[in-house]
């Protein structure tokens, strides 16, 4: 049972699009001047959000990445290249072709929605949650349920930065939805506090028992297949001429 996050509105539409698979992109849409803003676009499905876009007349406006992703190539600098619109990330990143570089709660607008950023590094050093009202997009800084979170095992990954910055979540209503960066298909967007019942890494009191957490869960997932591909293409913003899972 996959629940695709779908919201429609006078003042925001809210819409997972990447069904069946473990990498998710989230669309935001400002229904009065029909602005948009993908998160986490994966270059796969490329000519499918840029379908979408023109059947549904939309203008992209922001193309963000929640962090320097190790297991698939962004969309991100490709859509600014077709489609001239901001490539978001934050200041820390070392990724070459952002556009529009954002601080700790910096917010910007999506017509009348505002997107604002929150500092969750850990996972990577670049990792931001992006908010918009009753979401909240993780990236791979928080899943949902025993997901836990994402591993930090990978290039810039500090698993002491990745503890400490769960206090970030303080910020956040716990009404507000988490929506994770990747969760096996059938995993259905919970709310804060649910995580905060369930998610086995959010009812830890030690970093002791972070870090055996995340040494066993590195130690189940070993290597990262697209990595050797990924990380260059994400930090060079290029695209490979070959990309071995595609072909």
């Amino acid at each position: 049972m996959f629940k695709s996050l779908r919201r429609l509105g006078s003042t925001m539409h809210f819409e997972q699009l990447n069904e069946g698979v473990w990498a998710m992109t989230y669309l935001i849409v400002d229904p009065s001047t029909q602005q948009a803003a993908l998160v986490d676009p994966v270059y796969d499905y490329m000519e499918a959000y840029l379908e979408r876009l023109e059947n549904d007349g939309l203008t992209l406006v922001y193309a963000i990445a929640t962090h320097t992703h190790a297991d698939h190539i962004t969309a991100c600098f490709s859509l600014r290249e077709r489609l001239g619109c901001e490539y978001v990330m934050s200041h820390e990143t070392a990724s070459l072709g952002v556009s529009m570089h954002v601080d700790d709660e910096e917010k910007i607008m999506l017509g009348s929605i505002p997107i604002q950023f929150h500092a969750a590094p850990g996972h990577t050093n670049d990792s931001m949650i992006v908010h918009v009202p009753g979401y909240m997009m993780t990236g791979d800084f928080l899943f949902n349920g025993e997901g836990g979170v994402g591993r930090d095992d990978l290039p810039s990954g500090r698993v002491r930065i990745h503890w400490d910055a769960l206090q970030v979540l303080n910020r956040f209503e716990g009404h507000t939805v988490v929506c994770s960066g990747h969760d096996p298909p059938g995993t259905e967007m919970m709310s804060l506090d649910w995580n905060r019942e369930h998610n086995p890494v959010l009812a830890m009191t030690s970093f002791e028992s972070f870090k055996a957490w995340q040494d066993a869960t590195a130690a189940q997932l070993g290597g990262v297949s697209k990595i050797k591909t990924a990380i260059p293409a994400n930090l060079f913003g290029e695209v490979p001429e070959r990309i071995p899972w595609l072909e």
